[in-house]
């Protein structure tokens, strides 16, 4: 299959559910920093690094998915790695609303990252 043929082809229930589980988390991430700045002193680097890092990440799979690059498998890992380490950092906070809602998007799309990686592109 082409780049141009794959590009006019839609995306497998599996990939698009995947994107969306980029996108659901890129937006919560970005959300949470919001949040955690109006913290002012009690957010921590570790979780803002995690949280930037994470937001990134799924932004750019999420694309890379949507036009089909062939780095999309690679990028998938990739993102499931930020996404659980985003969420391990959110979990620092357990009293926090946000952070656990953060924690949950992180999870799901590293799950769908993982299944994603090793699916054909």
């Amino acid at each position: 299959m082409t780049q141009q043929s794959a590009a006019a082809t839609p995306l497998s229930p599996e990939m698009q559910n995947a994107v969306e589980a980029c996108m659901s988390c890129h937006t919560v991430c970005e959300e949470t920093m919001s949040a955690c700045l109006s913290m002012g002193g009690q957010a921590q680097m570790q979780i803002m690094r995690a949280l930037m890092d994470c937001s990134e990440l799924t932004r750019m799979c999420a694309d890379m998915m949507m036009r089909r690059s062939p780095m999309s498998a690679e990028m998938c890992a990739l993102c499931s790695t930020a996404c659980e380490m985003c969420a391990e950092a959110s979990m620092a906070m357990p009293d926090d609303a946000q952070l656990m809602r953060c924690a949950e998007a992180c999870r799901h799309c590293a799950e769908m990252c993982r299944s994603m990686a090793g699916a054909p592109m």
